[in-house]
């Protein structure tokens, strides 16, 4: 079986190559979709995320210098290279997550959409300037790197969130430790090799692997000197909570449970088709997918999962290898037997279960992780599958009187990440939008994530940290503010000293 490696100092690294006196912790990397194991991954020691920082911190005294026109045009390189080798990443993301390759292919799109936006960086690292501010004294700011950084990914989006964060945090002249999740360890490998064939000197982009020892090795390195992070929100507030008490900056990206309100006036066919999309996408495992559909009427209730139940039924789910697949498996034997155990318990609480998945007939992949599209009436928000984040191919249906009712269900939930509504009205639209206490919001548009340009993040308990991902925060983040005040004068006169406050006389 094949060890995948590490790749530190822009090489690939095994384990015994760093300590060959540690017993290493390793983990199996899985084809979810034959529910076999293909490889394996060694976890990195607190002596392997030291090497690696140690070469990182090396390599940051010269990329710093680096002018912004050559890190751009290594962007714009590594950009191409991306788009050149667009099927084969799609291949390894299909092969360890199960993503299908028409979903693959969308989110390594959006990625190349991030690094198009790192490709701006002249432009976003201009500074600010104040001439004459005072007598003969001008002020400026500049956005200086912070050295080395780090980044915590899931297994979800194996490529498109690392893309959020390490290519603008190159550009702004850091150098960047990832730490992808061990189940999706290849696409982060190879994403590096393409990094260095564009051109990125050795050191300033690293991959390492492992679990909880690893992530606290990171943690807990006092060169670290930022940390970005997606996954569930219970790790999401233990790592904000340990990176800041080590004096880290750090944005940690949560879970979420989000809803689309369904107004009687819509159109039941075209919401249909929406929220199916939304919800089963991906197998329902991504942080944006709509989890939660809230019927303002009975009619609007009854009509809604009518068309859904009809239109469920010729989904197809199945290996990522066949296209024409609407969804592939779960990630894990042992999260399909999470999801699954949601599905019993909103049915003993009392739940209708119209559409039930948990044994789809999949044609000679019997072994994987699959589970159909399942959709659940009559949830009320005391049922533990509402209350969760199943993370799974599970589609909840509330039902509710008015939009009053639906913005205050919404707002009492703990996550805030993304929502929609469902309307013609332009009045009702533009009321959710100013009362609903959530951090992206799609009118008519079922998953509303930002494009690269503007910033990802949601409120509550979603997002820990004042900077969303990428985008004109990531730029903030990945950057801190030096402002100087100087004054050249030929005239300047001895007055004594001043013992007063400055002021701008």
């Amino acid at each position: 079986m094949d060890t995948i490696p590490h790749f530190v100092n822009g090489d690939e690294l095994m384990a015994s190559d760093v300590d060959r006196n540690s017993n290493f912790n390793h983990s199996d990397v899985f084809n979810p979709s034959i529910g076999a194991s293909t490889a394996r991954v060694v976890h990195a020691s607190a002596t392997q995320v030291d090497l690696c920082v140690s070469m990182a911190e090396q390599a940051f005294e010269k990329w710093k210098k680096v002018s912004l026109g050559k890190r751009a045009a290594i962007m714009f390189t590594f950009k191409s290279l991306v788009e050149e080798n667009i099927d084969y990443l799609c291949q390894l993301i299909g092969q360890e997550h199960g993503k299908i390759a028409h979903d693959a292919l969308g989110e390594v799109k959006r990625g190349i959409e991030n690094i198009e936006f790192a490709c701006s960086a002249p432009l976003a690292l201009k500074g600010e300037h104040n001439r004459q501010v005072g007598s003969g004294i001008d002020v400026f700011t500049e956005p200086h790197p912070l050295g080395v950084v780090a980044g915590i990914t899931p297994f979800n989006f194996p490529a498109m969130v690392p893309l959020w964060m390490f290519p603008l945090a190159i550009v702004c002249g850091n150098c960047f430790i990832l730490k992808p999740s061990e189940k999706v360890p290849s696409a982060a490998i190879f994403l590096a090799k393409l990094l260095k064939q564009a051109g990125l000197p050795d050191g300033v982009f690293n991959v390492i692997h492992g679990g909880r020892e690893t992530v606290d090795a990171i943690l807990h390195h006092p060169a670290i000197k930022a940390v970005s992070f997606v996954g569930s929100t219970p790790v999401a507030k233990s790592i904000y909570k340990t990176a800041t008490a080590n004096g880290k900056r750090c944005q940690a990206l949560g879970g979420a449970k989000n809803h689309a309100v369904i107004m009687p006036d819509a159109n039941v066919n075209f919401v249909s088709d929406q929220i199916i999309g939304a919800a089963f996408g991906s197998s329902g495992e991504r942080c944006m997918a709509i989890s939660v559909a809230v019927c303002v009427g009975k009619k609007t209730a009854d009509d809604f999962v009518k068309a859904c139940k009809a239109k469920i039924a010729h989904l197809k789910v199945g290996p990522s290898s066949e296209n024409s697949n609407d969804f592939g498996p779960l990630i894990t034997k042992q999260h399909l037997q999470a999801v699954q155990a949601h599905v019993e318990e909103a049915e003993r609480q009392g739940a209708s279960l119209v559409v039930d998945g948990r044994y789809p007939k999949i044609a000679g992949e019997a072994k994987g992780f699959f589970m159909g599209a399942t959709l659940i009436d009559h949830v009320n928000k005391e049922m533990k599958c509402y209350q969760e984040e199943i993370f799974g191919p599970v589609l909840c249906v509330l039902r509710v009187d008015n939009l009053k009712q639906a913005v205050d269900l919404i707002n009492a939930n703990q996550y805030g990440n993304g929502v929609a509504i469902f309307t013609t009205n332009g009045f009702a639209a533009q009321r959710f939008k100013e009362h609903i206490e959530v951090g992206m919001v799609g009118v008519n548009v079922p998953i509303p994530v930002p494009v690269a340009y503007h910033s990802f993040g949601g409120w509550k308990n979603s997002l820990f940290g004042d900077l969303h991902a990428y985008g004109p925060d990531g730029v903030k983040f990945y950057t801190r503010r030096k402002t100087i005040t100087q004054r050249w004068s030929d005239n300047a006169q001895e007055t004594g000293p001043a013992f007063g406050f400055p002021a701008n006389d």
